[in-house]
């Protein structure tokens, strides 16, 4: 694959994507407490502990876009590295998380 994929990109890049329908996954790898407390919707959760034992879920999206995030982007950036080794060209990262998207985006999306 010769395209070069954004190792992060921000909120207002994912929303118009979203908004333009564009496919590809958003992936909430923070814990389920964390999730219960604010998602964006559409997200699909695999928490960044469970990761490893449940990649196969991931399987169907290897040549897909995915979009990672957790509450800041630290451990969502991460899991990026991880899944890039694992073989997965098109993931990013987005920056400061649902954090940031609940200040930039959505402010319905509770802060914690």
């Amino acid at each position: 694959m010769s395209e070069t994929y954004p190792l992060e990109v921000t909120c207002q890049a994912v929303k118009a994507r979203l908004d333009a329908g564009q496919p590809f996954l958003l992936l909430d790898c923070r814990e389920p407490d964390e999730y219960a407390v604010a998602k964006i919707a559409g997200s699909t959760l695999i928490p960044m502990s469970q990761l490893a034992e449940r990649v196969g879920e991931l399987a169907a999206h290897k040549d897909s876009e995915i979009v990672v995030h957790c509450h800041h982007g630290g451990r969502s950036l991460r899991v990026t590295h991880w899944l890039r080794n694992q073989g997965f060209a098109r993931v990013s990262n987005l920056t400061g998380g649902i954090d940031a998207w609940s200040q930039q985006v959505d402010s319905s999306v509770p802060r914690y």
